[in-house]
């Protein structure tokens, strides 16, 4: 008598545990009734008809992926090997189940080919230093894509991008000339914006032969200053001026011509 009512509470119980599903906050579940989609349920308690009726749970979190490093080709032909992180998440879960077979895997593959592809089209130095514009081009070609699957890329990231030695070698050198370069470019300027000063100054000088005596009578006190064996002696500014104006308006004697008695 105990054990012929102890098997039917046994199945009961049986039945009652396959029936009732428990789902958190974040998980939904895509229920299948004879095979036929019926609803999304959850989250809560959820009952469902065993043999009848099947569910599959869907995680709504995001997912990180960490994309595996792909060789990619570049458009100046240089091999490089990168890697990026996918983050995404399921926002239908009934187009997650039905319109594609292992959602994770089929995103992660799209990942992997989308990153190369967008990658080869472009050179090294964008690469390397416009991360955050091929970011965003790899994730709105992503997010296209899989919006048909349900599931929605919230942010791609590049990694690294891993260069052979000689790689290595022949950027350093490209860069050392691009800063001798610019350290050349920078001279030339210095020395043109002191050359333009200089004149300015002579101008300014010529102009006033007080500033003129000052300018000479320093140059006298750093010349003084030096361990030098050559005596200078100043002369004043208007002895020199007088000099030059008589060398210059000096008589000029013309050449004698001869007379009509000389030959």
């Amino acid at each position: 008598m105990i054990f012929s009512y102890l098997v039917p509470l046994v199945l009961v119980l049986l039945l009652l545990a396959a029936a009732i599903r428990i789902l958190p906050e974040y998980k939904r579940g895509v229920v299948f009734f004879l095979g036929r989609f019926q609803a999304v349920k959850g989250p809560g308690l959820v009952i469902i008809i065993p043999a009848i009726q099947r569910m599959q749970v869907v995680d709504l979190r995001v997912i990180t992926m960490d994309v595996p490093e792909q060789d990619v080709i570049s458009r100046d032909n240089v091999t490089v090997r990168v890697n990026a992180v996918l983050y995404f998440r399921v926002v239908d879960p009934e187009k997650a189940i039905i319109q594609v077979e292992h959602f994770v895997n089929a995103t992660s593959q799209l990942a992997q080919t989308t990153l190369r592809s967008v990658l080869g089209k472009h050179d090294l130095d964008e690469m390397l230093s416009e991360r955050d514009r091929l970011n965003d081009d790899i994730q709105e070609i992503i997010d296209t894509s899989a919006e048909s699957w349900g599931i929605k890329v919230a942010n791609v990231e590049i990694k690294h991008v891993d260069l052979d030695d000689s790689m290595i070698r022949a950027i350093a050198r490209q860069a050392e000339a691009e800063r001798e370069r610019r350290a050349k470019v920078i001279h030339a300027e210095g020395e043109l914006q002191a050359s333009k000063k200089l004149v300015e100054a002579a101008n300014i000088m010529s102009e006033n032969p007080a500033a003129l005596q000052l300018r000479y009578l320093q140059t006298m006190s750093d010349m003084s200053n030096k361990n030098a064996s050559t005596i200078v002696v100043p002369l004043p500014i208007n002895i020199m001026e007088a000099f030059q104006k008589v060398v210059g308006t000096g008589p000029r004697h013309s050449p004698k011509e001869p007379s009509e008695g000389e030959e």
